[in-house]
């Protein structure tokens, strides 16, 4: 028979299992076994799970004896032949961990030199591409005999490097191999499909064979193909043929044209694409010339000059293009298009995205709607619960407990401790918001032990994680097997994970990420169980996990939604839904970005027999004329991704080249679906525009006694001072706080402090420097363990040290008595009773005349002298107020010379004196600023007098914790002062 009789192919725009099923009924009415008799090969287990739901779409529900549906990319030890081919001779495949990890061991035998890695961490992803490499080789049916002959010893010594590294693959890999009884996945493969075809070419089968939907880019499927092609009731059926290229554009094609494959396995079958029939029953669309022309080889684009209008105009029919600003306004676009699509009886819709994070957000757009949908791509085990539990349950154990791991791993769903759930819900938030806020805490549970205001009950609590967690925290105390490692790390997440009335097993491995969970775990155990790689450290087991995790998907045990799907391109290439979105068109996306070889130029590359990176593009550009080519295709891209603008798919531009050249518009656009999207979140009426809050509290709440520092805040902020101090609320510390620059100032003052104490007065000593840093190391105390202390606060203290000695000297000429730390008050009569001003002043200084000079020492900025001036900085007079007034304790009433800051930034000028004021003396800035409060409490002591937010933008505070409390975001201009 000749093969040009058996060699079919399905068009663009056609369904192609639906086709296919459709005619096979059609062929098989008369005989109901005679279909169950047929062998299908097909890509992919998905694809054949598609002809299968295809079948019994077309059968209208009537019951049916299925064909034998093989997957020519997935053979494997369930599967053992595709026909009649006995595989038991053929040794298994190596597990896919077992292979990565044994790689990784590899790497790490080599030295510096050949490019080895230190830690396991490092060397399995170095070993993933040596496998990609390999599979490459495999399927290539290439040889690394000639490796050492591919590079001149004149190339670049990186290029040395290199090929010693891939040595591993000639000389160590092949004795490992037999060693574990396996072959590569790819070889295996290879050999069986080898096998096969040679079974059928010496004994051709009584029995239909049907080979659908494969482009033959694989040698080994390719002579496969062309078997079957040749047996006398074989069938070969392509995918999207364009059966009228011209001469010139096939003398012209590259790889990354889309019919590269095609062509090359017709050429195998010394067959001419014009000679290639349709599939009975299906026919060409108009739609295929557009896509046809816009992928034509650039040599031929001329030919574009020749289109006909006419000829065009129907093609895009049915198809739309929709640009959106941002990948979130691409996924509800989407999202909204798909649910539209169930407003129409029996409808389907499906996206076509090679966008994994797109895919996602689709995903959870949809779920606005109450939908869920079916990704077959499917989630990333990381990405799930159970996946994620061992993830952080490993970090917080390898961070010795650190507050930020430990909070991550504590307040996961899964966790419960053995415990009632809410309890030790309770019992983690305590955690949080008592002990581990401020500083980190030392390591380990022994720390957490340690933490002020640990009761019993919660000592017990700790007791009962000491004793879940102890058998993982030792195995990663020291280096340790992967396998034990695992072993105590599993028995740690189960206990965790049970509750008081499950088991921690049921909880962890529940559900369909639970399973893919589990089987990971087995067989990451099984590749781990001979000590496959050197003891590993505690510190790289997280990273080590994620890396082997990455790669593990979890899929639904049965689609989410009849009707709705998402799709990846491969997916899409042999099934069609009645409205197909393309999503995620901008180049590095679809198609995806042709990244350089980690092992080879691309001249070696072809010196070698590999294929060019742009195979894969040529495999991309099939997919996309595929599924542009039905019936109602919605082209979609966003215009920015993180902020970058992004480029045009080169399909997308292409099309619109194409139409431009017959004098067309571009692709049609649809701005209803955008406008749509927004109209979504967009509120039925106007709302009125927000407003800065405005309470008015009774005279009662309003306080009667504030320190100095609070009436900058009344000042510049009310509303934060309400907060504060009539609300009551405290912003919490930060976790795992760093020493900040408010605690560096209280440690500065602290050391002054002491300092001054010993040395009130009279001449300082001659090592007074030494004894002020010796204050300062005392001051600093325990801080000293944390090295950003030791490293950047340590060395300003000492040039403030010997900034502030020369200083003293200085003064101490005139000084009488230097106070510090020193408390005051000064009370006045308003409207709403007696009202006290308090403070505590850094320094004040007595001079032998009997006047005062009052400091105040500023290790972060000094008050503007314009907001002293204008009243909004009014610390420093009023400490001056109460100094005149006789205030202080243990300081007489006097009359006050000065009203100073001491700048102390340890810089490149350790400090710094200014004067409140340059223009306006202390005194009037004293008798200005106890005018300015009596005014302000007055103002306050009105019930109907409220408490703004901010009502002066140019004097705003430095700084809030109560901003999101006014929600200042949304009714400030953004125009507010420094």
């Amino acid at each position: 028979m000749s093969r040009a009789s058996s060699v079919f192919t399905i068009p663009p725009g056609e369904n192609f299992v639906a086709a296919l099923a459709r005619q096979l009924l059609t062929e098989t009415a008369g005989d109901p076994l005679a279909l169950s008799a047929m062998l299908i090969l097909l890509p992919t287990r998905r694809a054949a799970r598609a002809l299968r739901e295809a079948f019994l779409a077309e059968a209208n529900g009537r019951p049916l004896l299925l064909p034998r549906m093989r997957p020519l990319g997935d053979v494997d030890d369930d599967d053992p032949s595709l026909g009649d081919a006995p595989a038991s001779d053929v040794a298994p495949a190596i597990a896919p961990l077992r292979r990565r990890l044994l790689l990784a061991r590899l790497i790490m035998g080599l030295d510096d030199a050949q490019g080895g890695a230190r830690t396991a961490e490092q060397a399995v992803p170095l070993g993933e591409e040596l496998a990609r490499l390999l599979d490459q080789v495999q399927i290539e049916e290439l040889s690394f005999d000639d490796l050492q002959t591919l590079v001149p010893d004149d190339y670049a010594e990186h290029w040395q490097v290199t090929l010693r590294f891939l040595s591993l693959l000639t000389e160590h890999w092949p004795t490992i191999l037999r060693s574990e009884g396996a072959l590569d996945p790819a070889e295996r493969r290879g050999i069986l499909l080898a096998t096969q075809a040679e079974a059928w070419r010496t004994t051709p089968p009584d029995y239909p064979i049907i080979a659908a939907g494969s482009t033959g880019s694989i040698p080994a499927t390719r002579r496969l193909l062309q078997v079957v092609a040749g047996l006398p009731r074989g069938r070969l059926i392509l995918p999207g043929l364009d059966r009228a290229m011209d001469a010139e554009s096939r003398e012209a094609l590259e790889e990354s044209h889309p019919q590269w494959g095609l062509f090359r396995l017709l050429d195998a079958l010394e067959i001419a694409p014009h000679q290639v029939p349709l599939w009975p029953g299906t026919h060409e669309v108009p739609r295929a010339g557009l896509i046809a022309e816009a992928m034509r080889p650039a040599a031929t684009t001329d030919a574009w000059r020749d289109l006909k209008a006419e000829a065009m105009r129907d093609s895009i029919n049915g198809i739309t293009r929709i640009d959106c600003p941002g990948p979130q306004d691409e996924a509800a676009v989407i999202a909204l298009r798909l649910r539209a699509a169930l407003e129409e009886p029996g409808k389907t819709a499906a996206l076509v995205t090679p966008d994994r994070d797109l895919a996602r957000r689709v995903t959870s757009a949809l779920r606005r709607f109450g939908i869920d949908i079916d990704d077959s791509a499917g989630t990333p085990l990381t990405l799930t619960e159970p996946g994620a539990f061992l993830l952080l349950t490993a970090i917080m154990v390898a961070e010795d407990f650190a507050p930020h791991a430990t909070l991550a791993a504590l307040k996961h769903p899964l966790a419960s401790g053995g415990m009632e759930t809410s309890a030790f819900r309770r019992l983690v938030r305590r955690l949080d918001r008592d002990l581990l806020r401020g500083p980190r805490p030392a390591p380990g549970i022994a720390g957490l032990r340690n933490l002020p205001r640990v009761d019993g009950d919660f000592r017990a609590w700790l007791d009962r994680l000491d004793a879940i967690t102890a058998p993982l925290v030792a195995a990663l105390a020291k280096p340790t097997s992967l396998h034990a490692i695992l072993e105590a790390h599993i028995d740690c997440a189960e206990k965790l994970a049970a509750d008081i009335a499950t088991d921690g097993a049921a909880r962890l491995w529940a559900g369909d990420a639970g399973t893919t969970a589990s089987s990971f775990v087995l067989e990451l155990a099984e590749a781990a169980d001979k000590d496959v790689l050197p003891p590993i450290t505690g510190a790289g087991y997280p990273s080590l996990l994620r890396t082997l995790m990455r790669d593990a998907v979890v899929r639904p045990s049965w689609g989410k939604h009849p009707r709705l799907a998402i799709w990846g391109p491969l997916e899409a290439r042999l099934q069609q839904a009645d409205v197909l979105i393309l999503g995620g068109l901008n180049e590095g996306t679809w198609p995806s970005e042709t990244l350089a070889d980690p092992w080879m130029s691309r001249p070696m590359r072809v010196r070698f027999g590999l294929p060019a990176p742009e195979r894969r593009i040529g495999l991309s550009a099939h997919d996309f004329a595929q599924a542009a080519a039905a019936p109602e295709v919605i082209l979609t891209r966003a215009e920015r991704v993180g902020g970058t603008p992004t480029v045009p798919s080169r399909w997308l531009m292409r099309l619109d080249a194409v139409l431009a050249a017959c004098g067309l518009d571009k692709l049609p656009r649809d701005p209803r679906w955008l406008s749509w999207h927004e109209a979504m979140d967009r509120p039925a009426e106007t709302p009125e525009p927000p407003r800065p809050p405005a309470p008015c509290p009774p005279l009662a709440a309003r306080p009667r006694r504030l320190p100095v520092t609070a009436i900058e805040l009344w000042r510049r902020d009310p509303y934060a001072l309400y907060a504060q101090r009539i609300l009551r609320l405290r912003a919490l510390d930060p976790i795992d706080a760093d020493p900040d620059a408010a605690e560096y100032g209280t440690v500065v003052h602290k050391a002054f402090d002491a300092f001054l104490r010993l040395y009130p007065n009279g001449p300082l000593p001659r090592d007074a420097e030494t004894q002020l840093l010796a204050q300062g190391e005392a001051a600093f105390g325990d801080a000293f363990a944390r090295p950003g202390v030791w490293a950047f606060w340590w060395p300003r203290f000492q040039r403030i040290a010997h900034w502030f000695i020369e200083k003293e000297i200085e003064r101490r000429q005139l000084l009488a008595q230097a106070s510090t730390e020193v408390s005051g008050t000064l009370t006045f009569a308003a409207p709403g009773g007696d009202f006290i001003v308090e403070a505590k002043a850094d320094r004040v200084d007595r001079q032998a005349d009997g006047s005062l000079i009052v400091i105040d020492y500023k290790t972060g900025a000094v008050p503007k002298a314009k907001e002293v001036e204008a009243g909004f900085a009014p610390q420093l007079p009023l400490e001056g107020a109460i100094a005149v007034n006789g205030g202080f304790t243990d300081i007489p009433a006097g009359t006050v010379l000065a009203l100073l800051y001491w700048q102390l930034s340890g810089g490149a000028t350790p400090g710094k004196e200014r004067a409140a004021s340059a223009k306006i003396d202390a005194n009037a800035l004293i008798r200005e600023a106890l005018e300015g409060l009596s005014a302000l409490v007055a103002a306050f002591d009105d019930p109907a007098t409220a408490y703004q937010a901010r009502p002066h933008p140019t004097y705003v505070p430095r700084y809030s914790d109560y901003l999101h409390l006014a929600r200042v975001k949304e009714w400030s201009s953004g125009e507010e002062g420094e």
